[in-house]
């Protein structure tokens, strides 16, 4: 089964990772013009064109685009989403005031530096509010419309309107600006997959085609403790009818798996596969919905 998280936790996850982003775009996007993606960085983009506050246009876009969130991704969504869309702009103000409490040029880094940790902090506020179904509002709203209908997962639903964003920057920053910014909505995307999937099981599905598929099987049972399944394969040359063994195991057990059926069968084949999440019996799935 899945995990289930309360409606306290999931709003514990809503405000911590709302405090991450805010914070991440107060303290290292906007005092280094990052073009990093979502409301800020159309923000940073605009403000050579239109001298507006970029914390004003976070705010204005932040409002707006939970209206569009609302229409078409649902009630439950607004429900989950409205908390973001009250705190994300009022923590956006609050933290952009304290930078303005100490000495010009504290935050001004290395662009490169100041772009990938951008891209740390924000994939990671952003994945914790994923992780319950919601948003933080803005351009993350249109992202989760592309997971909605065009079926991708929400790392690269982000990293593909946020990649938008950085070009609508290209024009008045330059190509430097635009690919430093590429950089953080690369990493942002990354950490987003890695919040979503975090605490799932680490696990590894072994495919294994031989002749001593009988003594195999046992030994995957007996030795390692783990279940199989029998899948009926016909070989492409002689179209001889064979069983292949399938077992999923945790990923600390491949050495030993391994070792047991080159000790049985030297010449058996074999297709190993890395698998992000599993749950069902002997294995506990951390994604909470």
């Amino acid at each position: 089964m899945e995990k289930k998280v309360s409606p306290v936790k999931q709003l514990i996850y809503i405000v911590i990772g709302n405090i991450i982003l805010a914070a991440s775009v107060a303290y290292l996007v906007l005092p280094n013009n990052i073009l990093s993606g979502g409301v800020a960085g159309v923000a940073v983009a605009l403000q050579p064109v239109f001298p507006i506050d970029p914390v004003w246009v976070i705010d204005g876009l932040t409002i707006g685009l939970f209206v569009v969130g609302a229409i078409f991704l649902g009630k439950r969504f607004a429900l989950k989403t409205i908390l973001s869309s009250i705190i994300y702009p009022m923590l956006i103000t609050l933290f952009s005031w304290t930078v303005t409490l100490f000495p010009a040029g504290t935050f001004a880094l290395d662009p490169i530096i100041a772009s990938g940790f951008a891209g740390v902090g924000m994939g990671v506020g952003l994945g914790l509010v994923f992780r319950v179904d919601a948003s933080t509002g803005g351009m993350d709203i249109l992202a989760l419309l592309v997971h909605k209908y065009l079926k991708l997962n929400e790392g690269k639903s982000v990293m593909i309107i946020d990649i938008l964003t950085v070009l609508l920057g290209l024009y008045t920053y330059g190509l430097q600006d635009a690919l430093v910014g590429v950089l953080s909505v690369v990493v942002s995307g990354v950490m987003i997959n890695r919040m979503i999937m975090l605490g799932s099981q680490a696990a590894m599905n072994v495919m294994i085609i031989s002749d001593q598929w009988s003594a195999i099987r046992h030994e995957l049972m007996e030795a390692l403790d783990r279940g199989v399944t029998l899948l009926e394969a016909k070989g492409g040359y002689k179209e001889e009818f064979r069983p292949v063994v399938m077992c999923v195991i945790m990923q600390q057990q491949y050495p030993e798996l391994e070792r047991l059926v080159n000790a049985i069968d030297p010449h058996a084949f074999m297709i190993v596969n890395n698998v992000h999440s599993v749950h069902g019996e002997g294995f506990s799935r951390g994604l909470v919905q």
